[in-house]
């Protein structure tokens, strides 16, 4: 029978509050972790396909805006994605309310790129029209940014690249992966949140107050002053479609002062609404397809 003198046991007592506490501490940092927005995971589905970025463009080469957004919207929809763009990041947000005085803070999760195919080895970026691109984020749960949120997302970008425009044959696909080429080589395989490189697609009030039907909003491609070469324009139809406009999905639900909300319920409350649109109508939601 071995015996334990009181002086062990003290020994023993602190050693297992020590560990105690340390379990404690881990649990806590977990939590506090888990709470801290760092990402999102997208539900895309597992992919079923195996061609590569470079491979879409060799196949694509010839094709029109039609057949280019059929080929993008089967491969995307077959999972088609590389790994990277299914995290995506957060952007806090917040509006003051006038009448109380309350602050109101919100997350939403947005791709850390612009939709495109392959795999992390072999990917590229790709350009579509809106229709198509309402297809693929309703399949994920997305909605397209609108135009204040093209500019909180480029304030917290952790890449911001200059925007290198094209002039020649701007709507071809083998001009579109040259672009892509040329933001790689400036990227030079920096990650995180990247932004600059593409005019968005977006949402706008402009939409529906345009009287040419079939409109596509674009908006953006901020240069390194933080200013916006491209302005709010519905000046195109829906599908001109040309190298430098890019697809940034952003998930459908924000997290408003700690409760979801759906983003149209968002952008239909009067206050709320301000937490991702300041235009003077912030009421068309998503494009028909």
């Amino acid at each position: 029978m071995i015996k334990i003198n009181n002086r062990s046991r003290l020994k023993i007592k602190a050693t297992f509050l020590s560990l105690e506490m340390g379990y404690r501490f881990l649990i806590s940092l977990f939590f506090l972790l888990a709470g801290c927005n760092h990402y999102k995971y997208i539900d895309v589905p597992p992919r079923q396909t195996s061609l590569s970025g470079s491979d879409f463009y060799k196949q694509a080469a010839a094709m029109n805006w039609a057949a280019r957004d059929s080929f993008v919207v089967k491969e995307i929809l077959a999972g088609n994605v590389p790994g990277f763009l299914r995290e995506f990041k957060p952007i806090n947000v917040s509006v003051t309310d006038s009448t109380t005085g309350k602050k109101i803070n919100a997350t939403y999760y947005v791709a850390p790129d612009y939709l495109s195919i392959g795999t992390n080895d072999d990917w590229a970026r790709i350009n579509i029209s809106p229709k198509a691109a309402q297809k693929i984020a309703d399949d994920f749960d997305c909605f397209l940014p609108t135009k204040k949120m093209v500019d909180d997302i480029y304030n917290a970008a952790t890449v911001k690249l200059e925007p290198v425009p094209m002039y020649a044959f701007r709507d071809s696909t083998p001009t579109m992966w040259q672009h892509h080429l040329i933001i790689e080589g400036q990227r030079k395989g920096s990650s995180g949140l990247i932004a600059g490189i593409k005019k968005d697609v977006v949402i706008s009030g402009k939409i529906t107050r345009d009287a040419r039907p079939d409109r596509v909003a674009i908006y953006g491609w901020h240069q390194l002053d933080s200013k916006p070469i491209q302005p709010l324009y519905t000046g195109h139809i829906f599908w001109w479609v040309d190298y430098s406009q890019g697809i940034r999905l952003v998930y459908r639900n924000i997290k408003v002062d700690g409760k979801w909300m759906d983003y149209a319920d968002v952008l239909k409350d009067s206050l709320l609404k301000r937490l991702l649109c300041d235009e003077e109508f912030c009421d068309f939601y998503r494009y028909s397809y």
